[in-house]
């Protein structure tokens, strides 16, 4: 009879591969360092940051891509943050922004590897027009990101506070702050920090001892050319397929190189990372965060148009498996259908559809919005929501992900008829027995709105991010003095008059109805409203 053993070391050695491969899990330290800060972390935080932390590694082929984009891109972005003086340490936030997926679009029209809005990123130096849109370039967009930090921290004096400020703009930040962490060295992260912050420390701890760990020993070159010239053109001169360089060069958005002198980058031995089949709805479709703003934002930062957070393949959104809607397996419906036709089409049944997204039979499934495949949250990442006018308390379960009994329990509030317009919802506390909800007086329902408190309610969170950024200090009041006029001149651009008169160039583009072409001509009058 022959021994067991060795094959019961066999059968060992099987089960450890993952393990080996794949390494432990990191844990949240009680203390670690960011930038010049030194950081100390409670219990309740290392719990819910570790739980962030786990999410990355779920999936180990989707990690192992992701990582090797990480291994792609990094020598790039801490060259980047260092040349313009700021710390390496902030290069996880674009790991949180995008994936660095080069093309990431938020439903806030945020595009890029740091998720810009196009007047911020034109307002930090980025070219963005129907040839170039340097947001999907990873240099250009770096630098403008590392100009963004920079300004701001030299404001805040605290490089936890100016990273906050990247999701919720510099007026955001100190209006949320004050100057209670200015110049402070040693800061605690508690139930009560900035979930963004506590998001980027996430991030942090996944990826910064697995650099390097998933390397595939490709490397991304920067070649400098000169325009006019064609992907044909340059495959053929570089010795790669032109879907390589169109996969490494979105920056290039008509598919063609224009005049000038452009970077190219291409990996040296010609491969692309392969990505991972996404499998059917198992629970274990991996997660990515965005942002994208993925994300999230109006020029004056709402929080209501900051969700919901879509990632992933949004080009196939309307496919199942192939995006996350707040962290969630999601899909975007292409056109009207009853929930039976549409649970079919995605293969699902139709009972567990409507239950996900708490439909009732007789509703339809709207083109354009976004449901879920798996079970929403009991709580959203974000604490409070500010009703906005139209909202129903199913349109604000399904923006964050958050159940529709659980957002009626934790509010005490059961019909559509009590909602009011500037009612402040709890997403995460249940209120309390007997407190009354408070109210924000808010403007009729536009993108661009300003809220002012109305009673002595507590202060709300707003969260957004360059995802979606116009800086909320440039937001300006809707004046109710008559407005002036301004005749463009020959070489005037919208970001040249919004610098003259101190506004943004969203604002311009929505007082006088310019699309996302940016198109203005000689002697068109522009409406300026006063700040």
């Amino acid at each position: 009879m022959t021994s067991s053993k060795p094959l019961f070391i066999l059968f060992y050695l099987i089960l450890s591969i993952p393990s080996i491969v794949f390494g432990q899990i990191p844990q949240v330290p009680a203390q670690l360092e960011f930038a010049d800060l030194t950081i100390s972390i409670t219990p309740q935080a290392r719990r819910e940051i570790q739980l962030d932390v786990d999410a990355q590694y779920r999936n180990p082929s989707y990690f192992k891509v992701k990582q090797d984009r990480v291994n792609l891109f990094m020598p790039i972005v801490e060259r980047e943050l260092r040349a313009v003086g700021v710390p390496e340490d902030l290069k996880y936030l674009v790991i949180q922004e995008s994936g660095l997926i080069g093309d990431a679009v938020s439903t806030s029209n945020a595009v890029g590897f740091w998720q810009f809005k196009q007047g911020t990123a034109e307002e930090v130096g980025l070219r963005v027009d129907g040839q170039v849109d340097e947001r999907k370039s990873i240099a250009a967009s770096t630098r403008g990101a590392a100009t963004y930090l920079k300004k701001h921290n030299g404001v805040l004096n605290n490089w936890m506070t100016a990273l906050v400020s990247y999701q919720m703009g510099l007026g955001g930040a100190k209006a949320y702050f004050g100057n209670q962490y200015s110049g402070k060295k040693t800061i605690e992260v508690d139930r009560n920090t900035h979930w963004y912050f506590k998001k980027y420390l996430a991030h942090k701890i996944a990826y910064e001892g697995q650099i390097g760990y998933f390397a595939s020993n490709q490397q991304l070159s920067e070649v400098q050319i000169q325009g006019p010239s064609t992907f044909a053109a340059l495959a053929k001169r570089f010795g790669v397929s032109e879907d390589h360089l169109k996969e490494y060069n979105k920056w290039a958005v008509s598919g063609k190189i224009p005049a000038g002198n452009h970077t190219l980058y291409l990996i040296k031995d010609g491969k692309l990372p392969v990505e991972p089949t996404v499998q059917k709805s198992t629970g274990t479709t991996p997660k990515t965060t965005s942002t994208a703003s993925t994300t999230k934002a109006s020029p004056s930062y709402k929080q209501a148009n900051s969700y919901p957070r879509i990632s992933g393949n949004t080009t196939k959104a309307n496919e199942p498996n192939q995006i996350t809607v707040n962290d969630l397996e999601g899909v975007q419906a292409a056109k009207s259908a009853s929930p039976g036709r549409f649970a079919e089409q995605i293969g699902m049944k139709e009972k567990k559809f409507r239950k996900l997204n708490d439909l009732q039979e007789e509703e339809s499934v709207e083109p354009g919005k976004y449901y879920y495949t798996e079970k929403k949250k009991t709580s959203a990442e974000v604490a409070t929501h500010i009703v906005q006018p139209g909202e129903s308390l199913w349109s604000i379960s399904q923006k964050y992900g958050i159940r529709l009994a659980t957002l009626k329990s934790k509010n005490r509030i059961r019909k559509d008829s009590e909602l009011k317009p500037g009612m402040v919802l709890n997403l995460q506390e249940p209120r309390k027995r007997g407190e009354s909800i408070p109210i924000i007086q808010v403007e009729d329902a536009k993108p661009t709105q300003q809220t002012r408190i109305e009673t002595q309610a507590p202060p709300v969170q707003e969260t957004s991010t360059p995802s979606q950024r116009i800086e909320k200090e440039q937001e300006v009041e809707k004046p109710s003095s008559t407005p002036r006029y301004h005749t463009v001149s020959q070489g005037e651009t919208l970001f040249s008059i919004s610098r003259k008169y101190s506004v943004t160039v969203d604002q311009l583009k929505s007082w006088n109805k310019i699309g996302s072409n940016n198109l203005i001509s000689i002697g068109q009058k522009l409406i300026i409203l006063n700040p």
